[in-house]
């Protein structure tokens, strides 16, 4: 077995431990699967792969950022900012339904809203979708976040200014970043502060998530 495919082996038991009913949460992944396919027929949610590609590439590759959230203890708050086609959000949204836990969406596309509202709806999901840029949200509407996450919206740098603006000391952000994500690193390192884990990707050789807290402009 390959190092990629054994990350992901390792992905699929761990998540297979981590939830309390697989066989339900599996047979609801693969139905937003076919959910997703329905609506990419008439807009372009994800490029065109085959629903192996799909599962791989989008969903473990989301569900990889959940062993990272650590034991939870009360309510957990999350914000996934350029939301897309769902990911990571709605596969860690169906993990993640037995525990308590809200979740805000923020995208501005209005048709990929309209996904995003019909599949929270389709699947009961603690969902709040807000079609604008993230720069146009208050933080007020919002409420304190203990979860952070997004995928290949912005570099880095860009990514934490928006971040930031909702940040609390307890919160962390979980981010999918790609090969350029040392680079990015130094980048942000000019006008940030922060703590970072870097871990690797089950999904994508090249391909990290940077586990950030304690995030502050420098001064």
């Amino acid at each position: 077995m390959s190092g990629a495919a054994q990350r992901i082996a390792d992905l699929e038991r761990h998540n297979a431990a981590m939830f309390g009913n697989v066989e339900v949460t599996s047979t609801q992944l693969h139905s937003f699967l076919g959910h997703l396919l329905r609506w990419q027929k008439v807009q372009n949610l994800v490029s065109r792969e085959t629903p192996g590609d799909l599962w791989s590439r989008h969903i473990l590759d989301s569900l990889q950022i959940l062993p990272l959230i650590g034991p939870i203890s009360g309510p957990l708050r999350i914000l996934d900012i350029g939301s897309g086609g769902g990911f990571p959000a709605i596969p860690m949204a169906i993990a993640l339904r037995d525990i308590d836990f809200s979740m805000h969406l923020i995208e501005s596309n209005t048709r990929k809203c309209a996904f995003l509202r019909a599949t929270a709806r389709e699947f009961d999901l603690p969902i709040t979708v807000h079609t604008a840029r993230i720069e146009a949200v208050p933080p007020a509407t919002i409420g304190s976040i203990d979860l952070f996450t997004s995928r290949a919206l912005a570099p880095l740098p860009l990514l934490l200014s928006y971040i930031h603006r909702f940040w609390s000391p307890e919160s962390r952000a979980i981010l999918h970043k790609g090969r350029e994500n040392g680079e990015e690193l130094k980048s942000a390192d000019s006008d940030w502060v922060y703590d970072v884990l870097k871990h690797q990707s089950a999904t994508d050789k090249d391909g990290v998530l940077l586990e950030i807290s304690h995030l502050r402009p420098r001064t």
